[in-house]
C-alpha cells in the first residue's frame, strides 16, 4: 500500500523536475541552523566575466599562503602536507587547470570513504525504512534532470566524485553561477582542510553510456554542457570545525560559486536549468514524498549512470542536541553524495529541500540528508551575496 501512495507524487516529482529545462540541450563541443563559514578565489568574476586584476589577485592570495600559482598548476597541488593544508573558511583557493580533468582522469576518480560510515544515533530516530531500489534515469539526462551533475574534486586519497544540483541565485535572476552539494565533497572537516580541483559537470554523460562505450567517447559526450569551476565555496562552521564526526553530519552542506572553464555564459544561461532551494525545514512526517538524484560510484554501481530513488522520509539522529536529518530508503551508495533531494512545493514547484549525505556502515538501503533551514540559508545567501552586483 505504501508504494501505491508513493505514485502520485512520485510522478509528480519527476514531471516537475523535467520541466525545468529550457535550453535547446548541450552544444557538440564543450560550453566554452549553523554557522555559515566560507572561503574566496577571486580567479573569476561572475558569469564567466574575467576581469583583468583576477589573476594576480588569486596568485597574491596564493603567494600570502606560500604558495606559487604557476608551481601550483605545474602539481604544487598535490603536496598534502597537513602543516600547509589550507583549512581555514577564507583560504579556498581553487585555480582552474585548463584540461585537468579529461575524460579518463573522470572515469578514474572514486567516491569519498566518508560517504557511507556513519551509524544512526539514539533518540529521535524512526525504524530503519525498507529499501528502494534506485532506478536510472532516462536519457538524455538534460531532458529530465537537468540541474542534475557530477562534481569532481582531488584529495589526499586521489581523485575523487560527488554529485550537485544547480541552484537559483535571487539576486542573478536567470543567471546563477551556483552548485548545492554536501560540506564532504568540498572540505574534509575535522581531519583536513578545503579540496580542491574542484569542478562541476552538468549532465555528466547525458546519454548514459556505459564504461566501455565511454572508452573511446569524445569530450561533449562526457560532459556536454563543459565544466565548471569553483571560484568560492561555502560550508557549514559546524562541518569546517567537526566534519567527519557524528555531531557534524546535520550540517553536512555547501554552495559552489562557480565559473566555465572555457566560455562566458554562466551556468543557468548554458544549461537551462535552474531549482530554488526550499529553506522551511519541514518536518520529516510533513514533508510528502522527496526524491534523491545523484551518480552512484561505490559498488555495484559504477558512477557513470544517473539514478534516482523516491520515497516518504523518516527521522534519523545521528548524535544526542542535534538536528533531526531526513532518511529514505534507497539502494544509491558513495558518490552520490552530495545530490539533491526534491519535493514538490504546494504551489507545484519542484524545489531542492536537502542533500545525500551519509548512509549506513558496511552496506546501504538508505540514505539521510540535512535539513535546510536557518543554517542552509545563511549559505546559500553569503554566496550569493559575494557574487550580487
Amino acid at each position: 500500500m505504501r508504494s501505491v501512495r508513493l505514485i502520485p507524487a512520485a510522478l509528480g516529482l519527476v514531471t516537475a523536475l523535467a520541466l525545468t529545462t529550457t535550453a535547446c540541450g548541450p552544444t557538440e563541443t564543450p560550453a566554452g541552523d549553523a554557522k555559515p563559514s566560507a572561503g574566496a578565489s577571486s580567479s573569476s568574476d561572475t558569469g564567466g566575466d574575467a576581469g583583468a586584476d583576477l589573476t594576480k589577485d588569486l596568485a597574491d592570495k596564493l603567494k600570502k599562503h606560500g604558495v606559487d600559482l604557476d608551481k601550483w598548476k605545474n602539481g604544487e597541488w598535490k603536496n598534502w602536507d597537513q602543516d600547509t593544508w589550507l583549512r581555514e573558511a577564507q583560504d579556498f583557493v581553487n585555480p582552474v587547470i585548463e584540461g585537468l580533468w579529461d575524460p579518463a582522469r573522470m572515469q578514474s576518480a572514486k567516491s569519498p570513504d566518508q560517504t557511507i560510515t556513519a551509524q544512526a544515533g539514539a533518540g529521535g530516530t524512526d525504524p530503519t525504512p525498507r529499501p528502494v531500489k534506485a532506478q536510472r534515469e532516462k536519457t538524455p539526462y538534460h531532458n529530465y534532470a537537468a540541474p542534475v551533475g557530477k562534481i569532481f574534486f582531488d584529495s589526499p586519497q586521489g581523485s575523487m566524485v560527488c554529485s550537485g544540483t544547480i541552484v537559483k541565485d535571487p539576486r542573478r535572476p536567470g543567471k546563477s553561477n551556483l552548485v548545492w552539494t554536501a560540506g564532504h565533497c568540498v572540505h574534509a572537516g575535522k581531519k583536513g582542510g578545503w579540496y580542491r580541483n574542484i569542478t562541476f559537470v552538468p549532465a555528466f554523460n547525458d546519454l548514459g553510456k556505459s564504461p566501455a562505450a565511454l572508452q573511446n567517447a569524445q569530450p561533449h559526450e562526457v560532459y556536454p554542457y563543459g565544466q565548471f569551476w569553483a571560484d568560492w565555496a561555502v560550508t557549514s562552521g559546524e562541518w569546517i570545525n567537526q566534519g567527519g564526526t557524528n555531531q557534524a553530519w546535520p550540517y553536512d552542506y555547501a554552495v559552489l560559486h562557480v565559473q566555465p572553464e572555457r566560455g562566458g555564459k554562466s551556468l543557468e544561461e548554458t544549461v537551462g536549468a535552474a531549482l530554488p532551494v526550499d529553506f522551511s525545514a519541514p518536518t520529516a512526517a510533513q514533508s510528502g514524498t522527496m526524491g534523491a538524484w545523484g551518480y552512484p560510484a561505490a559498488p555495484p554501481y559504477n558512477g557513470m549512470i544517473m539514478h534516482k530513488c523516491l520515497d516518504r522520509p523518516t527521522r534519523l539522529t545521528t548524535a544526542a542536541a542535534t538536528p533531526t536529518m531526513y532518511r529514505i530508503g534507497c539502494t544509491m551508495t558513495g558518490g552520490s553524495s552530495g545530490g539533491g533531494w526534491f519535493r514538490v512545493l504546494p504551489n507545484g514547484k519542484t524545489a531542492l529541500v536537502s542533500n545525500t549525505s551519509i548512509g549506513p556502515a558496511g552496506g546501504n538501503g538508505w540514505l539521510a540528508g540535512p535539513q535546510l533551514g536557518r543554517g542552509g540559508k545563511a549559505v546559500h545567501e553569503m554566496v550569493s551575496k559575494k557574487f550580487a552586483r
